[in-house]
């Protein structure tokens, strides 16, 4: 009996939210979320998460760790709408309030593998210096009501924003029946192989 074609292909992706650098603030803890497209819906895993609280370490790079882990699968019939992870730091202010510290965003890498990114990642700021004291004085700082909106482009424009620390994810991906599908993702690594690492200080 002949096979019949998919009609879907599958993204499964794992990984973690591995370390942050935030030279100005300590004891932050990360949320995560996943933003798509219509065609695409979870199948198995988390589409959301919280980390723990970390510290930053004692040596000289002051790198705050949390190896926070992701592991997520998706479905889809076409790649728009490819999957982007979302990413807010928060942390205490002076007042003990929990305030963001940035946000940020990455889609999914597209071809299968292993894979390590560094976000660039951003807060809101008040438009005037009134506000940027008020926000001081009672402990509220700008901030988006829903992080999804940092994966749209929509609206983005109108919002002052600045630079505000990284944080490193580490993604292990593979894919199901994208060539099937007539996607071609690059190498096939799905029958186990495993690809040589870059040497060290090789560009990922």
């Amino acid at each position: 009996m002949a096979t019949a074609s998919p009609s879907v292909f599958l993204l499964m992706v794992n990984g973690q939210v591995e370390s942050a650098q935030f030279p100005e603030y300590d004891d932050l803890y990360c949320k995560y979320c996943f933003v798509y497209g219509q065609d695409w819906a979870p199948t198995a895993g988390l589409e959301e998460g919280i980390s723990q609280i970390t510290s930053k370490s004692q040596d000289m790079r002051q790198v705050l760790v949390w190896n926070f882990p992701i592991e997520v699968t998706f479905k889809s019939t076409n790649p728009y709408g490819w999957p982007q992870i979302v990413l807010s730091v928060y942390g205490p202010d002076v007042f003990g309030n929990d305030v963001v510290r940035g946000y940020g965003a990455v889609h999914v890498p597209f071809s299968p593998g292993r894979h390590k990114r560094t976000i660039p990642m951003f807060v809101p700021e008040s438009t005037s210096k009134m506000q940027k004291f008020t926000s001081w004085f009672t402990g509220r700082r700008p901030e988006y009501t829903d992080p999804k909106v940092v994966a749209q482009g929509e609206g983005r424009e109108v919002t002052r924003v600045r630079s505000q620390g990284f944080v490193t994810l580490l993604f292990n991906v593979v894919t199901k029946d994208m060539r099937k599908l007539g996607y071609d993702t690059g190498p096939l690594d799905t029958q186990g192989v495993s690809w040589p690492s870059p040497p060290q200080g090789f560009p990922q």
